[in-house]
């Protein structure tokens, strides 16, 4: 039997693993609600203590209602844009590259170089998959994006809520100085949710959500060369995991709380 790999990381760059884990974890029920083989592939082979993501279902929840939503929001967009560029930011150990190959022209993985390093331990790339060892705000990392014109669409889940209000401005001057058609979609954190709870799977680790906002019309206001073009809660990946949410769904208090993707086109 293969030794298992040891991973050592702390704060943000942990949380990759966790939705990982997630991931994996509803892949193997009979009746899942997504698949993600190579989630469960990079799981088997790690030697990590999945104890506290085990018992957070409150996150395991927001992870695989996210996977459904941007899953189908980026499938839709490839449909319309075949020829694409995906900028992926802050991808740590996400797999939606795989999930949906063949529909795009190239897709450029980012993050931090300690989570590449971990990245390139489990999935090589090289090409229409690329991976880039570089910060969301340094604009560096876009010299390795090859774009010729395409249309880009930038992911970017699971990180503006620990990042601060002018780190996000920077986020986005940045894709927006650097591509003439670029399309964001940014998943965002209410800021009550941001101000009042904290994630029972990286409790003890340096990260913490520190920023949150309330739709893309108040996302708009700071940044002024992106558009709005519609916000979409995670309720609706709720929906299809728990028919619950069909009901309370619709109360806007939970709309409200719910994390949302927004959808941001360069002007």
């Amino acid at each position: 039997m293969e030794k298992k790999k040891s991973i050592n990381l702390k704060g943000v760059p942990e949380t990759m693993l966790q939705t990982l884990y997630a991931r994996a974890k509803e892949s193997k029920k009979p009746d899942h609600v997504i698949y993600d083989a190579k989630a469960i592939e990079i799981v088997e082979e790690l030697d990590y203590d999945f104890t506290k993501a085990d018992k957070d279902t409150a996150m395991a929840s927001g992870v695989i209602a996210r996977t459904i939503v941007l899953d189908q929001m980026v499938g839709k967009f490839l449909e319309k844009n075949p020829d694409a560029v995906v900028v992926n930011i802050a991808c740590g150990l996400d797999t939606r590259c795989y999930r949906m190959a063949g529909r795009y022209k190239r897709w450029y993985n980012v993050d931090l170089s300690e989570t590449m390093q971990v990245r390139e331990r489990f999935l090589r790339e090289n090409g229409p998959i690329y991976q880039i060892a570089g910060s969301a705000m340094d604009a560096s990392y876009a010299d390795a994006v090859k774009c010729d014109g395409e249309p880009v669409l930038a992911v970017i889940e699971g990180l503006t809520m620990y990042l601060s209000e002018q780190e996000v401005k920077q986020m986005f001057g940045i894709l927006a100085d650097r591509f003439a058609e670029v399309t964001v979609m940014a998943e965002t954190m209410s800021p009550f949710v941001a101000s009042h709870i904290k994630e029972k799977s990286i409790e003890g680790s340096q990260a913490k959500f520190s920023w949150g906002i309330k739709n893309g019309k108040e996302l708009q206001k700071l940044l002024p060369q992106f558009e709005n073009q519609r916000d979409v809660s995670l309720v609706e990946g709720m929906e299809q995991m728990m028919p619950v949410y069909r009901v309370i769904g619709k109360i806007p208090f939970v709309r409200n709380l719910s994390n949302k993707i927004l959808v941001m086109k360069r002007v």
